[in-house]
């Protein structure tokens, strides 16, 4: 599964998420939304709200489900907000879509092709059409995700893409758990008469049975590894030239009573944004970019069990939280994930009973693919957004006949969406398909994969 795995990783009984948690594109995703994933287990649960961004002196802003109701909360930058996420909203499947592909600007349409306009800016730069430190703060988290500087282009991408699927979606999750959207799709490939074996590591093309297709579903570094020696030299250049992005910190603790968050927006979701204002979040995200330690990191908590009675025994809870550290870092920044949760949460560390910290390396062991600890496949920068893992018109072909990258080192990159694999494989098809016929690998073959409920608003 990849970064969908839920285990017990403090003490029994309580269940954790091991790398994502919150799953949005799970419901949005072109491809995802085409599997019937709740006919094969997969329950999603949508809390109240979307996500809270708490800051000092009690105060908090959060996203609503509703346009509308976000745009009252925000007082005087409501106006701009609609403006900038209204056209949007109305053809949100449209633009989601769009920014979810290769950049192909003659399919977009115009609702998304100036929603991409703007994906392209800083998130620094865009805060600017705010007033308040709210709204802007409130942006900030969004943009967080990027794993980039809030100065530099595109980290406004992935906050305009979580603010729209905020609103056309929510911020929904699975009950029990992410693995149950792996377990889904392994439910679902084995009643099309597909099968997965486990266990075999694969060193080179040549562990692999013969196959007119195969996919590797790994970062530049691994595909190094394991075809390096049958591609060309101009191709690996490129690929050494791949940049990866910052790692996490990630902790996961067992609590014996929720939160006690002191503004009552944050104990209506499962997705807190914690690290104060705009500039807060952007220096510490810029320290991190820089090969340093934020004193005061951006962090991302999530509280699933709020509103999922299976992730904990009656009464107890557990809380996902991490912050992002240099790429390989070995220092374990737990104690400031935990001082930042608790400056919004007074009393917060009298709760925890069980803790479990994982750095890098530990991510890295999990996944080979989190290499360092980057979560997103590589570095989310301008031209890894526009050339992915490498120049080409194709990017998901090699230039092996028949040998495709489908891991999110491709278009679009990091998140629980599958279209890496989706669209690795619709090149795939369309190769196969055309008239020429293309020369069977001596060896090689796939390689082997390792009701939604609404609490109301």
């Amino acid at each position: 599964g990849g970064g969908m795995r839920t285990t017990e990783l403090t003490v029994p009984g309580f269940r954790h998420d091991v790398c994502s948690s919150i799953h949005p594109l799970g419901v949005a995703s072109p491809f995802l939304s085409t599997l019937p994933l709740e006919a094969h287990g997969v329950e999603w649960i949508e809390p109240p709200l979307p996500v809270a961004h708490p800051l000092d002196g009690g105060r908090a802003l959060a996203l609503h489900r509703s346009l509308d109701e976000t745009i009252a909360a925000m007082g005087v930058d409501g106006a701009a907000y609609r403006r900038l996420f209204g056209p949007a909203l109305d053809a949100w499947q449209d633009v989601i879509g769009g920014l979810l592909r290769p950049l192909r600007p003659a399919r977009y349409s115009q609702a998304a092709i100036r929603f991409a306009a703007a994906a392209v800016r800083s998130a620094r730069g865009l805060s600017r059409r705010f007033e308040t430190e709210g709204a802007r703060a409130l942006f900030a988290g969004m943009a967080g995700h990027s794993v980039m500087p809030l100065e530099r282009r595109p980290s406004a991408a992935a906050g305009l893409l979580l603010s729209l699927l905020a609103h056309a979606v929510g911020w929904p999750y699975p009950r029990g758990g992410a693995q149950s959207i792996a377990d889904a799709m392994v439910s679902i490939l084995r009643s099309l008469g597909g099968t997965i074996e486990t266990g075999h590591p694969v060193r080179s093309l040549g562990d692999l049975p013969p196959a007119r297709a195969v996919f590797l579903d790994l970062t530049p570094r691994q595909i190094l590894s394991v075809a390096g020696d049958r591609l060309p030299s101009k191709y690996q250049r490129r690929l050494r030239r791949f940049a990866y992005g910052p790692g996490v910190c990630k902790i996961d603790l067992a609590l014996d009573a929720p939160v006690p968050w002191t503004n009552e927006l944050c104990r209506r979701t499962a997705c807190v944004h914690v690290g104060g204002g705009f500039d807060e979040i952007a220096a510490a995200e810029d320290e991190v970019w820089n090969g340093k330690h934020a004193e005061r990191p951006f962090v991302l908590a999530a509280q699933t069990s709020l509103f999922d009675d299976t992730r904990a025994p009656a009464g107890k809870h557990t809380l996902w939280a991490y912050c992002h550290v240099p790429n390989g870092s070995t220092l374990d920044v737990s104690d400031r994930i935990e001082s930042q949760i608790e400056r919004f949460a007074p009393g917060f560390r009298d709760r925890i009973l069980a803790r479990h910290v994982m750095l890098p390396a530990e991510l890295e062991r999990r996944n080979p693919n989190l290499v360092g600890g980057d979560i997103n496949g590589g570095a989310q920068t301008l031209w890894q957004m526009l050339a992915r893992p490498a120049a080409r018109w194709d990017p998901y072909a090699t230039p092996i006949d028949g040998l495709y990258i489908c891991s999110a080192s491709t278009p679009p990159g990091g998140g629980v969406h599958g279209m890496c694999g989706h669209l690795a494989a619709q090149a795939a098809l369309l190769s196969l398909r055309a008239p020429k016929r293309l020369p069977r690998p001596a060896r090689g073959a796939a390689i082997p994969t390792q009701r939604r409920t609404d609490h109301g608003s």
